[in-house]
């Protein structure tokens, strides 16, 4: 029996010669993670890449169809905003492991990952969606946090929220792109 519901990637990682593990957050379930089948190491067509939006129909684990519902104008092609999409996308896998609806959840980050793909100015994208998420987690801020000015500002909040993440996570790791994305707003 074969179902279908909106998805976001988190992340794409081979599994075998012939199949690829998908981890993704759905409207319906939560965080599922599903196997892919054919796809080739140069074919995956942006539709698995972190944060595509993607109407899937499965069944049970395996994708039989998947179609890219949001076509970001800019975040494929802008190294900033990329760089945000993966640190986002690898946040949100350390973070929402549970395969439970939450169709609130699911709005907010679909409705950012728009935002992201719209905004001129993604600086400090992170830092408020980080902000935004702690909220939608249950363990908002207390203090509105000022958005930094300069690197040195939007690096030390950085760290800040992370070390907040941890204290409230269970499963919080650090990401590892988060060198890479203080590394791109130098």
């Amino acid at each position: 029996m074969y179902t279908t519901t909106d998805a976001i990637v988190l992340s794409l990682q081979p599994h075998s010669d012939k199949a690829h593990l998908l981890h993704a957050y759905t409207r319906a379930g939560g965080r599922i993670n599903y196997m892919v089948y054919g796809i080739g190491r140069k074919n995956t067509s942006g539709r698995y890449n972190p944060l595509s939006i993607l109407q899937l129909t499965t069944d049970e684990r395996s994708i039989r169809t998947a179609q890219l519902t949001f076509v970001p104008r800019t975040i494929d092609t802008d190294p900033y905003k990329r760089t945000i999409a993966l640190f986002i996308s690898e946040v949100l896998y350390h973070v929402l492991r549970h395969p439970m609806s939450d169709e609130p959840m699911f709005d907010f980050i679909a409705q950012s990952i728009q935002e992201l793909d719209e905004t001129d100015e993604p600086q400090n994208f992170h830092l408020s969606f980080l902000v935004g998420l702690a909220a939608k987690l249950g363990f908002a801020m207390s203090e509105e946090l000022p958005l930094p000015q300069t690197r040195r500002e939007r690096q030390k909040q950085l760290r800040a929220l992370c070390a907040y993440f941890e204290e409230h996570v269970e499963t919080w790791k650090t990401p590892r792109s988060i060198d890479v994305l203080m590394e791109v707003f130098d």
